[in-house]
């Protein structure tokens, strides 16, 4: 599916607009994606909300899972720490233009490692499947249900354009340019990255839906297949949408190498190294939420088996960290908070 980022842009920031250069206009889609995610990044690290120990549906028990069930767990879990492993390799040489042009796979890569965790985690509440959409409709509805701690509980809901911000009070507010510095700018530019992301969605929603002959919605008057919708005709749609949270948000990373939407980034006068920095942060905190569920299935002393034999380049690294720092403090005596992940 082709991404595409935000539509009209410039046009959203009409004052900044004005303030701007040529060359600094042609980094604006750049920057408010860079704006987007370090956003993600900061309200995460600042929210003070509700870790996993507090949630009732952390706490619920869970059917045992059998040796089948925990060994496609394992594939899956291999997957999600080998992406991550190459994203943070990335990270390893520092370098601003090695960042830049490294945008054609981090970006996948960032999306790919977290939604493999996922995929592993709902394996252990039965959800069985490769289908992405499915997928990220079971997301949702595990957000809504409170299954996420607060910092990443957000989601938007309703029709086409007259979209709710969920538990992101501050959403209202118009963002700026700028790299948030606090709270209420990090929830504006979140929401506006929700109603965005909602929008398209909504779009490419009516586009499947009008495309086949026996979902079309239809003109009453004629009986032929509407080009033009009214707010009437986005609510027929909206049950389809399911909900849109942060993994939709992480969804928009999905950019091929050969969509000439990538060059906007890669040309643009933007910090490389913050982006990077914030997407490694980001993918760490979600994997580290879904391997305490994951580890909390298996079974703490089966998951600590498990990560001892891991093959070498993932030996002592973030995955142990992860282990030692949040998935058995959070296990053995229930005190751990979510925080920021390693």
């Amino acid at each position: 599916m082709k991404e595409k980022e935000e539509e009209n842009v410039l046009s959203m920031y009409p004052d900044e607009q004005k303030q701007t250069d040529q060359e600094w206009q042609k980094s604006i889609p750049g920057q408010v994606f860079l704006n987007y995610f370090f956003a993600i990044s900061y309200h995460i690290q600042h929210f003070k909300g509700d870790g996993l120990e507090k949630l009732p549906f952390f706490r619920e028990v869970k059917p045992e899972l059998n040796q089948q069930d925990t060994e496609a767990v394992k594939r899956l879990l291999l997957n999600s720490w080998s992406t991550e492993y190459a994203l943070r390799s990335t990270a390893e040489f520092g370098d601003e233009a090695y960042m830049r042009n490294a945008l054609h796979w981090t970006f996948p890569q960032a999306y790919y490692a977290v939604f493999a965790g996922l995929q592993a985690f709902l394996h252990t509440r039965g959800v069985k499947t490769n289908n992405e959409a499915w997928v990220l409709r079971e997301a949702g509805r595990l957000v809504v249900k409170n299954a996420y701690p607060q910092p990443m509980a957000f989601y938007a809901s309703g029709h086409y354009d007259d979209f709710n911000m969920n538990r992101l009070p501050l959403a209202h507010y118009k963002p700026g340019l700028q790299i948030a510095g606090k709270e209420l700018e990090a929830q504006a530019q979140i929401g506006q990255f929700l109603r965005t992301t909602r929008r398209q969605k909504a779009k490419i929603v009516r586009q499947q839906v009008q495309a086949n002959t026996a979902t079309a919605i239809r003109s009453t008057r004629t009986g032929e297949v509407l080009q033009k919708f009214g707010p009437q005709h986005w609510q027929q749609l909206t049950w389809r949408m399911g909900y849109t949270t942060l993994f939709d948000l992480m969804a928009r990373l999905r950019i091929s190498s050969s969509h000439r939407e990538i060059d906007r980034f890669v040309q643009a006068d933007i910090d490389f190294k913050l982006f990077h920095e914030s997407l490694m942060q980001i993918v760490g905190y979600l994997n580290g939420v879904h391997e305490c569920y994951i580890a909390q299935a298996m079974g703490l002393q089966q998951y600590e088996a498990f990560v001892q034999e891991l093959p070498a380049h993932l030996q002592n690294s973030f995955v142990t960290t992860r282990l030692q720092e949040q998935v058995k403090p959070l296990l053995q005596d229930g005190e751990f908070r979510m925080g920021a992940a390693a």
